[in-house]
């Protein structure tokens, strides 16, 4: 806890203007107004001299970060824009004694919308139709024009049936997708009942079953690389993979090998191993959608994840433990 009613807060990127404004009223804050992502020795100064840091995806909040803390000894509170908290070392986080927050819940609409956009786009070859049309290539309607398939009656294979899956399992549903899932644990028979819903405890066997898979687990250090050049073997070639999770899930080198070997027939991503740098194979490969990590850009899911960290802080304040916590930092 701050010894002043009024913490110093460092946001690493541009919020919503009405989030910035509120925080402005209630906290010291320190706003980064250009947008340009923080350094590591940003970071490490910001945690120097904050007793809160509200990172994004974007920032690598590492070990050294949390060093430069411990020595200041002044942060204590961690305060993620964001559900993911993979770019935090939680680790270094538990050493130097900071509580880490983020915001869950309020993005499971909006990324299973666009995870549910994917899944139509790439079957029926959505963005090659829209770049032909843009380029000015469209000679007019044909009997055998632009051909793709339909997704009624094919088979989705979630992998990771949280929030954002069981979304998307509804919604799959509601267009005539047969749901199948891979998850650590099996849901409830009431669950399974009302998305009509399929558990594989082997994932390799639900690969190799399903027509479209999703990825929607979080990336951790036992799904780094999840789906990796054995795994795009052991899919049909006429599957589509779509990420909207974690790019690291994939390993993007053996997709693109297995896109262009015609070892799977596409692929819908908003998220990349390297982003914001994309391998330029995907560029030129057809059968592949990309989106700019977009799956959550929503005003509405933006305004909600700003309240959150707000929620989030003033709890902490007040001396109470925050509502979103993801790892305890005092004892």
């Amino acid at each position: 806890m701050p010894n002043t009613p009024r913490p110093k807060v460092i946001v690493t990127r541009r919020l919503p203007q009405a989030v910035e404004t509120r925080m402005a009223e209630l906290f010291d804050v320190e706003l980064n107004l250009t947008d340009t992502p923080f350094s590591q020795e940003q970071l490490a100064d910001a945690a120097r001299r904050c007793d809160v840091l509200v990172p994004t995806v974007t920032d690598h909040v590492d070990a050294a970060v949390f060093a430069a803390a411990a020595e200041a000894g002044r942060l204590k509170l961690c305060a993620n824009f964001g559900v993911g908290v993979d770019h935090i070392d939680l680790h270094a986080a538990r050493v130097a004694k900071v509580t880490v927050t983020n915001t869950p819940g309020v993005l499971t609409d909006d990324t299973a919308d666009m995870v549910m956009a994917l899944i139509l786009s790439v079957p029926r070859r959505l963005g090659e139709g829209e770049k032909l049309v843009r380029q000015g290539n469209w000679a007019g309607w044909s009997p055998t024009g632009m051909l793709g398939h339909r997704i009624t009656g094919k088979r989705l294979g979630i992998i990771g049936m949280g929030r954002i899956g069981s979304a998307v399992a509804r919604r799959a549903r509601a267009f005539g997708l047969t749901v199948h899932y891979h998850n650590r644990t099996r849901l409830p028979p009431s669950i399974e009942a009302e998305m009509e819903a399929t558990w594989w405890a082997d994932l390799d066997a639900m690969l190799a079953r399903v027509d479209i898979i999703s990825i929607n687990c979080p990336h951790t250090p036992d799904t780094h690389h999840l789906i990796d050049a054995r795994r795009f073997a052991l899919m049909q070639k006429s599957a589509y993979i779509i990420n909207a999770a974690r790019g690291e899930i994939v390993d993007e080198n053996a997709l693109c090998e297995a896109l262009a070997k015609g070892q799977i027939a596409g692929a819908g991503l908003d998220v990349f191993e390297h982003e914001p740098a994309v391998d330029p194979r995907l560029l030129d490969l057809p059968g592949v959608v990309l989106l700019p990590h977009m799956g959550s850009a929503t005003f509405e899911g933006r305004q909600a994840m700003g309240e959150k960290v707000i929620a989030n802080i003033r709890v902490w304040v007040d001396g109470h433990r925050p509502p979103d916590i993801v790892l305890e930092g005092w004892a």
